[in-house]
């Protein structure tokens, strides 16, 4: 009796439609995700104590550095605010108004914002920052 040796099946032959297979879906979702909306301008926060994040189901009002303002993402004029502010005051019952500024406006400034956001009838505002290096 002949004993007929069987051919040893590579193991890399197995896995290699699993990887690409994983590398076209990793291209797919590269190319047709989106993880966050982007915001209209680039802001950098105050740092502060407290690390609470934001719900993505409340309204953000951003203000920049040169002092354009943004309403849930879309840039709009100071003027615009309060009426904005107004249409909205159905949603704002379940949901929290964030005000999101960059470092360096002046608080002078932002008062301002929050005097426009109390006559438009905004109860509660909650100010974003990130959190500071310890």
């Amino acid at each position: 009796m002949r004993i007929v040796p069987t051919q040893r099946r590579n193991d890399d032959e197995r896995i290699l439609p699993l990887i690409n297979v994983v590398f076209l879906l990793l291209i797919f979702f590269m190319l047709a995700g989106e993880l966050s909306a982007r915001d209209p301008f680039n802001i950098q926060p105050p740092k502060s104590a407290s690390t609470t994040p934001a719900d993505s189901r409340d309204i953000v009002l951003q203000v920049a550095a040169d002092g354009r303002i943004a309403l849930d993402g879309e840039e709009i004029a100071e003027a615009d605010l309060v009426a904005a502010i107004k249409g909205m005051s159905e949603y704002l019952l379940t949901a929290d108004l964030f005000l999101k500024s960059d470092a360096s406006v002046d608080a002078v400034r932002i008062v301002e914002i929050m005097e426009k956001l109390r006559a438009a009838g905004v109860a509660k505002l909650r100010l974003l920052t990130v959190e500071r290096a310890q």
